[in-house]
């Protein structure tokens, strides 16, 4: 009779350890738990203070001078125009460019303003690249000067020029002063001239 009592204390002592390890095994899946949930709070509002840090970084600075690409803060828009042959400047005028031209504009609703434009700026275009020669225009730095230029001559119909954008010349300071008083009152729709062929012949 004496024995079994004792095989009752046995299983009492059995399960003393079960639970204790129960208890452990619970008590360190919550400190992960909270572990995991806190690092993942501090990981997001470091990440958050970062782009607020950055945005004002960004704000100060102003906006972009490039003139290849002045990065607009929605998808730019794209104006294909017709390919253009043009005789080119050289001795005897035997020399012709065919140039495919994409002009990079702030948004599908510049596309319209500058369509409306668009014999002009054409025009003003074909002229540029007439006073050009071959030699020029084989070079990759010919090329980027003529996407300046071109750029220069988009703004033109909506108050731009020289004091617009860059063009390598030292602006005046009356061409400053004007250049300033535009960049105050409006943007030039046209952001980007993008070259999609260009033979030399």
């Amino acid at each position: 009779m004496a024995a079994k009592p004792e095989a009752a204390d046995d299983s009492e002592t059995v399960k003393a350890p079960v639970k204790s390890k129960k208890m452990l095994i619970i008590i360190v899946a919550a400190v992960l738990v909270l572990a995991l949930g806190g690092g993942g709070a501090f990981f997001y509002i470091s990440k958050q203070r970062a782009a607020a840090a950055a945005a004002e970084d960004g704000e100060e600075a102003g906006p972009s001078k490039s003139v290849a690409h002045a990065g607009p803060k929605v998808p730019p828009a794209y104006l294909p125009l017709d390919n253009m042959v043009v005789n080119l400047a050289d001795p005897g005028g035997e020399r012709v460019a065919q140039v495919g031209i994409t002009l990079e504009v702030t948004d599908a609703h510049a596309v319209d303003t500058v369509k409306a434009f668009l014999p002009t700026i054409r025009s003003g275009i074909l002229l540029l690249i007439s006073q050009k020669t071959a030699d020029e225009l084989l070079k990759p730095e010919g090329k980027q000067q003529l996407a300046k230029e071109i750029l220069r001559e988009t703004s033109l119909p909506f108050g731009g020029g020289e004091a617009g954008h860059d063009t390598g010349a030292a602006p005046s300071k009356k061409k400053k002063e004007k250049a300033a008083a535009q960049t105050d009152h409006a943007e030039f729709p046209v952001v980007g001239v993008l070259f999609s062929s260009f033979i030399v012949q």
